[in-house]
């Protein structure tokens, strides 16, 4: 890794948008979530940019309240399968449950998708945390919280070893002595566990930067294990500098405890800036956007972090609400989160409402007050870098043309790319193929 350390950045091409009202501004097109042209025409924009990834979300299960680009958008790694031929430098980052795809197959999708771009592809784990999405996949009940994680654990670590399968010289295509394969460079992997029973070998080869590269997000205590144990990124769900400093100390120390190096992961909280000429003209466009906001949307959106819960049963101007009759089986961390805010400030339902929408604005500001707040973070060891939301035209242009160039002068960012693939971008080593490291290992002891 480089001794000089930069900021790594992404975005999130979110469509239509993540809020009640984006899909309404002029500048966007009204079908940005399903159309392929304004996916490539954003990863270009990034890639120009010099932007180390883009970012996938993905949640399978919606509801007639759920926001716009939710509820109809691409599946993303189809997606990322056209932005991998249209793009040649920037990673590519789709986001796949544990809980609702076999091992085997998922493996083989994202190898794909890797082999396709060279290199460039990392994998978003995640657990699903709402109960409604059972039903889509002939479940009566979701897998409780403590069960997805250790079912996760066990997934990356099938397909970790399915991507394995083959070691990196297998092939030889010798066609004068009609050699194709070295057939002992093939491995089943043979895996008998708790949840998966899979045989392999997977029917593909690795990819230039070897295993894709594996992304985590969860801030619960479950979460955070699972993401010290496997995460190379972690798109930290976090409520501000203190807080973030705090999560990115306890990952590293987890790390550290596991036997990990802790400058192998990528701690990369979402923001979505608000940029004007002025500081002044950036808060007067914040608090335009929150007069415009719906109360009883945001009272929807409350409910989404526990399992879609009804708030609107409750007096929003009593104290909130006691939810421990819940199990708290959806967004666990978060919804944890949400009470300790609102029980340790003595609010009400309504001040909690509010509350929630208010907290997403931080990075406010002119360019230069915007690039000062993502210098602090940076340097104060809050993060490693930020994933950017971006759906609004201008906002993105305004980011690209003039946040990234003080930091660039800064020389916190890069101007230009050094490497071409993902886990160049992000300063990770290239992991050794388990078989051929056990055969390194056991030729060693021998001599």
């Amino acid at each position: 890794m480089s001794q000089h350390r930069q900021l790594k950045l992404g975005v999130a091409l979110v469509g239509v948008g993540n809020d009640q009202f984006g899909w309404r501004d002029p500048e966007l097109p009204g079908d940005a979530s399903v159309s392929i042209d304004w996916f490539i025409e954003n990863a270009r924009l990034a890639e120009a940019a010099k932007f180390d990834f883009v970012f996938m979300v993905d949640s399978p299960f919606i509801t007639p309240d759920t926001t716009p680009h939710y509820l109809n958008r691409l599946e993303p790694l189809t997606l990322l399968s056209a932005l991998a031929v249209s793009t040649s430098k920037i990673g590519l980052i789709a986001t796949a449950t544990t809980s609702f795809w076999e091992p085997y197959n998922l493996a083989r999708l994202l190898a794909s998708v890797d082999n396709i771009s060279h290199g460039r592809v990392g994998w978003n784990v995640v657990t699903t945390g709402l109960e409604g999405a059972a039903k889509n996949y002939g479940r009566e009940e979701h897998i409780d919280h403590a069960v997805r994680y250790r079912r996760a654990h066990e997934f990356v670590e099938v397909v970790k070893g399915l991507w394995d399968s083959y070691e990196d010289d297998a092939f030889p295509r010798d066609k004068e002595n009609g050699v194709f394969l070295d057939k002992p460079k093939q491995h089943a992997l043979n895996h008998k566990g708790e949840f998966f029973s899979v045989a392999g070998p997977l029917a593909l080869s690795r990819s230039k930067q070897g295993q894709p590269v594996l992304f985590q997000a969860g801030i619960s205590e479950d979460g955070r294990n699972l993401a010290a144990n496997i995460a190379e990124g972690i798109y930290a769900g976090v409520e501000g500098f203190d807080d973030a400093v705090d999560y990115y100390a306890d990952i590293k120390a987890r790390m550290v405890a596991l036997g990990r190096n802790p400058e192998h992961i990528t701690i990369v909280p979402s923001i979505q800036p608000v940029i004007e000429d002025t500081d002044e003209a950036a808060w007067a466009r914040v608090g335009d956007r929150q007069e415009k906001l719906d109360f009883n949307k945001l009272l929807v959106g409350l409910g989404r972090p526990f399992g879609y819960h009804d708030f609107s049963q409750y007096d929003l101007d009593a104290p909130f609400p006691d939810v421990s009759n819940l199990s708290l089986n959806s967004y666990k961390g978060n919804a944890e989160r949400i009470v300790k805010r609102a029980r340790d400030n003595n609010w009400t339902l309504r001040e909690t409402v509010l509350n929630q929408a208010e907290r997403r604005h931080g990075f406010v500001g002119s360019p230069q007050t915007v690039a000062d707040e993502i210098q602090q973070w940076f340097e104060g060891r809050a993060c490693d870098g930020f994933n950017l939301w971006v759906s609004r035209p201008s906002d993105f242009k305004k980011f690209r043309e003039q946040v990234i160039p003080i930091l660039q002068e800064r020389g916190i960012f890069k101007t230009e790319y050094q490497h071409d693939t993902l886990r160049g971008h992000l300063g990770l080593p290239v992991p050794e193929n388990r078989w051929a490291r056990q055969a390194a290992q056991t030729l060693q002891a021998a001599e």
